[in-house]
């Protein structure tokens, strides 16, 4: 299971960083095929939110079939592996650079420095 962590101050709805982080759970191997989900209500309580968010997070992903819920049973993770679409995958992209590149140039980096960093890890030369 994985610990949800939601950062109230990054402009990303709430049901979206539940809908990320469940799909990073999968990628990452966190969640497998036919893992339990807790329930709308027990994961609102946990997380402190409304149970409209958790229940608008978990609808989304059941329309992409990621998730399934057995009425009475539970809500279980359906794909042992996400793909996204290439839109999808453009947006998650631009809104990761986007978030890397606000906390990098606020702490003083040029957008040169942060290339360069970059090339350097995809080379593997920084750690």
């Amino acid at each position: 299971m994985i610990k949800f962590v939601l950062d109230y101050s990054s402009g990303v709805p709430i049901y979206r960083q539940i809908i990320d982080q469940i799909r990073y759970g999968i990628a990452s191997g966190q969640l497998r095929l036919g893992e339990q989900l807790p329930t709308v209500r027990a994961l609102a309580v946990e997380l402190k939110v409304n149970l409209n968010t958790v229940s608008k997070a978990y609808k989304e992903l059941e329309i992409k079939e990621i998730l399934s819920t057995q009425q009475g049973s539970g809500t279980y993770i359906n794909k042992s592996e996400v793909m996204l679409s290439e839109k999808e995958r453009t947006d998650k992209l631009r809104e990761i650079c986007t978030q890397f590149s606000s906390k990098a140039l606020s702490y003083g980096f040029t957008f040169d420095e942060i290339i360069q960093a970059l090339q350097m890890l995809s080379t593997s030369k920084i750690k």
